[in-house]
């Protein structure tokens, strides 16, 4: 939904008014419950078990790593009796609401006529069915996880001429249809967890590259995962999914490595092949994803601080273009030849987080993040992504399941894409330019703070400011700045 600027002015006043009235009396006197906080939402569990160390005194007994049980709006008698028997059933809602307070770019260049100043919501409910079939049948060891979800609304950031970062992450991919299938897959769990190997429709980028405190933050350039690590439509990321394969070794306690195969999908984020995600044939395979990765997951100060110390790579099979030379080793964009063909790309990435204080509560502390993603300068269009992300949680005594954010990414454009968009403009084919540009593309920040409120059993809220430099990578496109919320509502 969207809201010319009159409206917007009304509406960003009344936001701010009932932002402030809600801070004010939860601040001030509502007694916090058990832990609910936005590291545990639906779509968090690959990644959660990924960031969980083995157990001080482990065995080589097979066994079913225990599945996210967080809390949830009302006690539930049946939710109970199910997980008893090894049944994890779980549903919940995430609403990301985004408004711009600063007017967009206007002029006559074609497309920023269709710009406008606004405020957009999008959203998400989302079902997990976790089986544990050692419990349920004997199993020793074998689990199943299936997710499926529902998104509605639409992303502000294309109301002033951004394509790259969505101001509201759970807008896309999900097919704007009432159930979309995200993955389902089998994993068998073995010597007490020093090997877990999985397979079925998955997630590649849930289990590669990934953790649960990225959605701690709303915009799609840091949640779900930072956007440079899905710069290519062959890295399946949340809620897109092919067939996989994927093992992961513990050699030691607090090391991990793990590696896998995804056959690549064509059009796996686009309505045509994926609009509901239940397209199992795997006609539509064009080569393969084989990413790599291993991490340190030391844990300092008698567990008070974790850490997550990443380093992967994964390579792609499928040939892709250029992304400024032709057959002939020229400008494509001068010439107007084919782009030339690489016969394979990659990516590769590093990603820390430490928690570096611990305040009151087992979960609080103030925690840094920072990494890197950096692709194949020849075919991407982020030849590189920065990030660095601050954590602080339970620093008030009173309200231990609070969270304050604060995220920055920048990104830097491949040379190659910046070339030919300055040759395209040059011979006068400004309206030809790739990834909906109106300018020539060269580097972008985002930028977003926050303050998440845990409500009471099972509710957040997230008042939060994002701001963009540079929107769409291109500076000839105004700055902008949005105010907007997170709500997260855990239903069961």
């Amino acid at each position: 939904m969207m809201f010319p600027a009159t409206m917007m002015s009304a509406r960003a006043r009344t936001t701010l008014y009932a932002v402030s009235l809600t801070l004010g009396c939860l601040i001030d006197g509502v007694t916090p419950a058990r832990a609910q906080i936005m590291d545990r939402d639906i779509g968090s569990a690959p990644s959660l078990l990924v960031s969980r160390p083995l157990p001080r005194h482990v065995t080589h007994k097979s066994w079913v790593p225990p599945f996210s049980q967080p809390e949830a709006v009302a006690p539930n008698p049946v939710s109970k009796w199910l997980r008893h028997r090894g049944i994890n059933f779980l549903v919940d809602n995430t609403n990301e609401f985004a408004g711009a307070i600063t007017p967009p770019t206007r002029g006559g260049t074609p497309g920023f006529s269709n710009y406008k100043q606004g405020a957009s919501n999008a959203g998400q409910y989302a079902m997990q069915l976790d089986i544990d079939w050692d419990k349920l049948a004997g199993w020793h060891g074998f689990a199943t996880h299936m997710v499926t979800i529902g998104r509605y609304g639409t992303t502000a950031n294309r109301m002033f001429g951004d394509w790259m970062n969505h101001a509201s992450e759970t807008y896309g991919g999900g097919g704007n249809v009432v159930v979309h299938f995200v993955y389902a897959y089998g994993e068998e769990t073995l010597f007490g967890g020093r090997l877990a190997i999985a397979a079925g429709r998955m997630a590649e980028i849930s289990d590669f590259a990934a953790s649960p405190l990225f959605c701690n933050f709303q915009n799609g350039s840091f949640c779900g995962r930072p956007k440079g690590i899905t710069d290519t439509n062959f890295a399946a990321g949340y809620p897109a999914s092919t067939w996989g394969f994927r093992i992961r070794g513990r050699p030691a306690r607090s090391v991990y490595v793990q590696t896998g195969l995804y056959p690549i999908e064509d059009g796996i984020y686009q309505v045509f092949q994926h609009r509901t995600g239940f397209k199992f044939n795997a006609a539509n395979i064009i080569g393969y994803a084989a990413p790599i990765e291993t991490a340190w997951e030391p844990v300092f100060r008698r567990g008070t601080l974790p850490g997550h110390y990443k380093f992967g790579a994964q390579l792609f099979s499928t040939p892709q273009n250029d992304n400024y030379l032709d057959v002939a080793g020229a400008p494509y964009a001068l010439t107007g030849r084919k782009q030339r063909r690489h016969g394979a790309s990659w990516s590769t990435w590093v990603m820390f987080d430490q928690r570096l204080l611990h305040y009151h509560d087992k979960d609080s502390g103030l925690t840094a993040l920072s990494g890197a993603i950096y692709n194949d300068p020849r075919t991407s269009l982020r030849k590189y992504l920065v990030y660095a992300a601050l954590l602080n949680r339970g620093y008030f005594r009173t309200r231990p399941y609070d969270t304050m954010g604060f995220a920055i990414t920048y990104t830097k454009i491949a040379d190659g894409v910046t070339l030919a968009e300055q040759d395209m403009i040059d011979r006068g084919a400004r309206s030809n330019l790739p990834n909906h540009a109106t300018g020539v593309q060269r580097d972008t920040i985002v930028m977003e703070a926050n303050y998440a409120i845990h409500v009471m059993p099972g509710v957040i809220f997230t008042p939060l400011f994002e701001y963009y430099i540079h929107p769409n990578a291109q500076s000839n496109l105004r700055n902008a700045a949005l105010l907007g919320f997170k709500s997260h509502i855990q239903l069961m």
